[in-house]
């Protein structure tokens, strides 16, 4: 049973990527889309301009998605074809792939077509820019750059924790990057109460961000990319960028298509100057194939990583889990009991204790009980 649960994992994730991949997110009654309504829920009626309610909020939104895939585990741990359905259930909810490259096609054929209104309009699908100013090549910067950065947050990362932590690795993220995305942006509102959020996201992306970015530098030449010129962005560039997370992914995008990407970017009411990242000319539509392509192959070769983890390192981890909780107690002499056994001058005696002669051999044996 303990070898079907790490298949159950592997084989869950696989056919939720497939259905995420066919599929695309679902049109009505989106999980996601019900958790952010009940999220908007608590906090309106949690809020406080603090980061103490900003806190409690995290956790409990958080926390109870987290609960529920813990109990769902517990549930089907005796049943691993039941175990492989929930997680391919909980793997398609959680991806977002195929509606990323969806939008990057979308707004690539506008852009072509010299539709700037449609372009505009469409924007908002990806991102919270206010694109009312924004021309062709910005609209593509804009597109590009959240490609990018949501390939890690809606791919590489569900993947890679539900790998790790199955399905409450997959609801929990997939909370944690949702709540980042309602109250973690920089505002009078949530300057404070957002700020739990935004670090939870933070942490959970450190390691997905930093893989996309390797990943997308292996893929590269997939779009005809150039992997050494998308490396050396990547190491001069990432760390450029505000975000600990966001810098890693575009950086890699920007030396794999051979654009700059950054600059100023205005969302409603506010405005941030990012730095450059990479070399040559700003991002045009023709540009937007080529990023979807690599975002597809990243997605792919994430999806192989996060499949082999259970059925390697991931039965590795469990089984010295195991040995450390229960540790090998043979070999320590009369003082290393086993339940149920007794040691006697090196042998194991099982169901009783024998008590040894005394020292003027006037003693007996006798039956003993443990203690």
């Amino acid at each position: 049973m303990r070898q079907a649960t790490p298949v159950a994992t592997a084989a869950g994730l696989v056919a939720g990527y497939a259905l995420d991949a066919l599929l695309g997110d679902p049109r009505r009654y989106h999980p996601v889309a019900g958790f952010g309504r009940t999220a908007g829920a608590l906090e309106r009626r949690m809020y406080r301009p603090d980061r103490l309610a900003g806190t409690a909020f995290t956790a409990l939104a958080v926390g109870a998605p987290v609960l529920l895939g813990v109990a769902a585990t517990v549930a089907t741990r005796r049943r691993p074809v039941a175990r492989a359905a929930l997680v391919a259930a909980g793997t398609w909810t959680v991806l977002g792939g195929r509606t990323l490259r969806h939008e990057a096609t979308v707004m690539g054929r506008a852009l072509r077509a010299g539709d700037l209104p449609a372009a505009r309009q469409r924007l908002g699908h990806l991102c919270g820019r206010d694109p009312s100013a924004l021309d062709e090549p910005e609209l593509a910067r804009a597109t590009v750059e959240s490609l990018a950065e949501n390939t890690s947050d809606a791919v590489v990362a569900p993947l890679l924790w539900g790998a790790v932590a199955g399905l409450p690795g997959l609801l929990g993220y997939r909370a944690a990057n949702t709540l980042d995305a309602m109250v973690g942006h920089r505002s009078p509102r949530y300057a404070r109460f957002g700020t739990p959020a935004a670090r939870l996201d933070d942490l959970l992306n450190l390691v997905p961000a930093r893989l996309t970015g390797l990943l997308t530098i292996a893929v590269a030449p997939t779009a005809h990319g150039d992997r050494d010129r998308a490396l050396h962005v990547w190491r001069r560039d990432r760390n450029d960028h505000p975000s600990p997370n966001a810098g890693q992914c575009e950086a890699a995008m920007a030396g794999a298509l051979g654009v700059r990407l950054g600059g100023r970017n205005v969302y409603f009411g506010r405005s941030e100057v990012r730095p450059f990242l990479g070399d040559g000319p700003r991002p045009e539509a023709r540009h937007l194939k080529r990023a979807a392509r690599i975002s597809g192959a990243v997605g792919l070769a994430a999806l192989g990583l996060a499949a082999a983890y259970p059925l390697t390192l991931g039965r590795l981890t469990g089984a010295l889990g195991r040995r450390a909780l229960h540790p090998n107690v043979f070999g320590r002499g009369v003082s290393g009991r086993v339940p149920g056994r007794a040691v006697v001058a090196g042998r194991v005696v099982a169901g009783r204790t024998i008590l040894g002669r005394g020292g003027g051999g006037a003693g007996a044996a006798g039956l003993g009980s443990h203690r």
